[in-house]
């Protein structure tokens, strides 16, 4: 008996604590309603696709984005980057021709990467594209060229700067020390360098970016990594940071790399990166989208060859759609300013075939869960049209598509790609469809459904 207020205690300790992370987990930042949010976010959840794009003088090496950061060069070393950094064959609106013909409705454009070049006219800096052989804007040239073909708007911009003076030295700077837990080198590499100028550096440049180019449609900030020797939400100012940038484009998206996951609109969705189709199916009822790349890398990499087929591409972005999510694809120019031969092959091959079925992708999610997936095949759903798209990624030798269970669901069946009807007849509980034994000359066919 003598225990039981000592038990009581800890009990009422532990409510306590619960409220707390509950309390905690209910932060905000702003008051904005999920509808609200629903509607604001609604064109981007209707796109489904769009194109990354990193550019910056790491285009000169070509070997990586990351190469300061691999070969821990110095910004002395670095400088001859900048010296040659001439993009004469820069032709942003040829850029934006094919990301509309690939069918990509939004565009994300690096205006500084960790590299900390600008390709904007920032006052806050001499280390920027008009002070090279470029001698110029780059991103207003973007932002006009791709505004005029109906494309939405994005920045990306990073939180990280390996070249600004007071970014201290973490363990992913190019100057980080050679044993990366030890402190004591760390202090003595970070003399001098106040984070605190440099927060102020980073905010006056976001501020310029949603200033100075008219409506901007999304921020991609990049990225946080809080765990020892990083930097997270209180190093950048985050809350203060989102609410500026919310301040200056009410209607923005923006990613979750502020890492200011305790607070419910802390971001607009989340980010998964680099994974594979199968893993993004866990993603299914989040708002998301998956950053990947035609090659092994985001910055031109000259000798690099593991370029994804056309397949794993349309993988990538049918897998996306059919479990609520979007697909940004990114392209690395060349230092002259052009998109690589492979990946204009690439986004050749996507506009045939999203020229074909891209009202399988625009507007879909994942399908109700009466509906079965045929096989190893893939659903969307629109549920505005009430139309199911079928994708049929294994092409049956016979002839006969089974759709399990689909009796009385469906009032008309035909091909997407030129709205041939397919014809089918009731067995049991299930459909048969019948298509051609000659598969159509798409890698990734897709059957559309009229649901009853």
């Amino acid at each position: 008996m003598k225990k039981i207020p000592g038990f009581a205690l800890f009990i009422a300790a532990l409510l306590c604590t619960n409220v707390a992370v509950y309390a905690q987990a209910k932060l905000s930042i702003g008051n904005e309603t999920a509808q609200q949010k629903k509607q604001r976010m609604k064109w981007w959840t209707d796109a489904r696709f769009g194109m990354f794009i990193h550019w910056g003088l790491y285009a000169l090496p070509a070997r990586h984005e990351w190469v300061r950061n691999h070969e821990h060069i110095t910004n002395e070393t670095y400088q001859k980057y900048f010296d040659e950094f001439n993009p004469d064959h820069f032709e942003p609106k040829k850029w934006a021709k094919e990301a509309k013909a690939a069918g990509m409705k939004y565009a994300v454009l690096t205006t500084k990467h960790h590299e900390g070049f600008c390709l904007f006219d920032s006052k806050y800096t001499d280390y920027k594209a008009p002070n090279t052989g470029a001698k110029r804007d780059l991103v207003k040239e973007y932002v006009d060229a791709f505004r005029a073909e109906g494309i939405k708007i994005g920045f990306y911009y990073s939180l990280i700067d390996w070249h600004h003076p007071d970014f201290p030295v973490d363990k992913y700077h190019p100057l980080r020390p050679t044993d990366e837990n030890d402190s004591a080198a760390y202090a003595v590499l970070n003399k001098g360098r106040d984070m605190a100028n440099y927060r102020k550096y980073l905010y006056n440049q976001v501020t310029e970016l949603l200033s100075n180019y008219g409506k901007i449609d999304i921020l991609w900030l990049d990225f946080s990594y809080p765990e020892k020797f990083g930097k997270g939400k209180n190093d950048w100012d985050a809350v203060n940071l989102l609410k500026q940038i919310r301040k200056l484009q009410p209607g923005i998206i923006v990613d979750n790399r502020l890492n200011l996951e305790d607070y419910t609109d802390g971001a607009d969705f989340v980010t998964p990166e680099q994974v594979s189709p199968k893993e993004l199916e866990s993603y299914k009822g989040k708002v998301w989208e998956t950053c990947q790349t035609f090659s092994g890398s985001w910055g031109y990499f000259r000798d690099e060859d593991t370029w994804k087929t056309h397949r794993q591409l349309l993988d990538l972005l049918i897998t996306s759609a059919s479990n609520g999510g979007n697909l940004i694809l990114n392209v690395g120019p060349t230092a002259r300013g052009e998109f690589d031969y492979r990946a204009t092959n690439a986004l050749d091959s996507l506009s045939q075939w999203m020229h074909a079925n891209s009202n399988a992708i625009y507007s879909c999610t994942f399908a109700p869960e009466t509906y079965a997936v045929p096989g190893n095949d893939k659903l969307t759903y629109n549920p505005v049209t009430r139309r199911l798209y079928v994708h049929l990624f294994d092409y049956p030798a016979d002839g006969a598509v089974t759709l399990k269970g689909y009796k009385g669901k469906i009032k008309y069946a035909q091909f997407l790609h030129d709205d041939s009807e397919l014809q089918y007849k009731v067995q049991g509980d299930d459909i048969i469809l019948s298509v051609p034994q000659k598969k159509p000359g798409y890698e990734i066919p897709v059957v559309e459904l009229v649901l009853q």
